[in-house]
């Protein structure tokens, strides 16, 4: 059974509200609806689907829409844009234990360039502190301050003590730089990383 498969089936019902992303984003106040609801106002807009358990930001994209959301696909939704810096936050019952960067060379919202460890101080969120009493590990992704996402595990891209992940896609060949080492791990459109 993979990790995704392991946190879904071990999460609390009352908790199952947190892989929804479409629920996410309206509670914590953003600009969303589902397909079929009209948008504020003509605009860009991330859509992508309500549920995406496999990650990677499957069928994510930016789109332009009109008042009428009724073309969306089904179980997808609209959300306003964050463009800031987008962290990603392990919290260990409660405490901030890891927190990287992902750094994007490209326009697909998947293909990220290098994941970087920071030193930024981000508090948990009061709204997902009731989740502590249950779950060893939390994590949230943030775009400009702002969580997008949430997963009850840790972070496995540094389970190796590194310090930066380089992903190696699988249009591109294995090159592994002087300083670095290749380890497998494949994911979506992913063979693995260079690590430190």
């Amino acid at each position: 059974m993979g990790i995704n498969s392991s946190s879904w089936l071990n999460t609390d019902l009352e908790d199952i509200w947190i892989y929804d992303k479409l629920i996410l984003s309206r509670k914590m106040g953003y600009a969303c609806g589902p397909a079929g609801v009209e948008v504020p106002k003509p605009d860009l807009y991330i859509v992508r689907p309500c549920v995406n358990i496999l990650g990677m930001g499957r069928g994510a994209e930016i789109k332009f829409l009109g008042n009428n959301t009724r073309d969306l696909p089904a179980g997808y939704f609209w959300c306003e844009i964050f463009n800031g810096r987008h962290i990603s936050v392990d919290y260990k019952n409660g405490k901030q234990q890891l927190t990287v960067e992902g750094f994007r060379n490209t326009k697909e919202l998947w293909r990220f360039s290098r994941w970087e460890k920071v030193d930024d101080i981000i508090p948990l969120p009061p709204i997902f502190s009731s989740l502590t009493n249950k779950y060893e590990y939390i994590n949230i992704e943030f775009i400009d301050n702002k969580p997008i996402e949430i997963h009850l595990r840790q972070n496995v891209d540094f389970k190796y003590n590194n310090t930066i992940a380089i992903p190696v896609w699988n249009d591109e060949d294995i090159n592994v730089p002087n300083n670095l080492k290749y380890v497998e791990s494949p994911s979506y459109y992913r063979k693995g990383f260079y690590i430190d």
